[in-house]
Parts: C-alpha cells; structure tokens; sequence
C-alpha cells in the first residue's frame, strides 16, 4: 500500500472512530458512479476533472448524441423524422468507429 492511500486510510479510520462519517444524506444506500470501465484505471481522475469542469472527450459527446438519437427513433412517428434521424445516427458511428 502506498503512502498517501496509509495515509488516507488512517484518516478514514479515525473519522468512522469519531461517528462523524454516521447519518450522512444517502447512508447505506448504493453510491451512483458514472460507468467509468473503458476509461484506463490511471485516466480516470483526469477524466473525472474534466467532466466536473463541463468538458466532455470528443468520442464521449459523439456516443452521447448517439444515444440521444436512439431515443428520439423510439419516439419518431413520421417516416422523414426517422429517415434524417437514421442517417445522422449512420454518419455518428461510422465516425466512431473511424477513430
């Protein structure tokens, strides 16, 4: 274990020791954490920064728009809507898949 995570643990410790971690909003429940799996163990700090700072990686934004796009092909009703939505959404992966 390094330093800093003794370090950190030790301060956990202390504070769980002192009851000040006790009744905090959302305690036993399940913590919401954003599906970080394909982003490398040693990047996912910096990506986290820089989501919290409101910029989004280029690939992130595209796979986003996609799904926006799938949602909206749900919900399409005319036939022209569902036409451009599926091309828009054919150019977004080819790109995708492109990089």
């Amino acid at each position: 274990m390094l330093l800093l995570e003794k370090l950190a643990e030790n301060k956990i410790k202390s504070a769980v020791d002192r009851g000040e971690l006790e009744n905090l909003p959302g305690e036993g429940k399940p913590l919401s954490l954003d599906d970080d799996v394909h982003i490398p163990a040693d990047l996912r700090a910096g990506y986290r920064i820089l989501k919290n700072a409101g910029y989004l990686p280029a690939e992130l934004a595209v796979l986003r728009e996609i799904r926006e796009i799938e949602a909206l092909l749900v919900q399409a009703e005319l036939k022209c809507d569902k036409t451009t939505l599926m091309t828009r959404l054919s150019l977004l992966k080819s790109h995708l898949s492109a990089n």
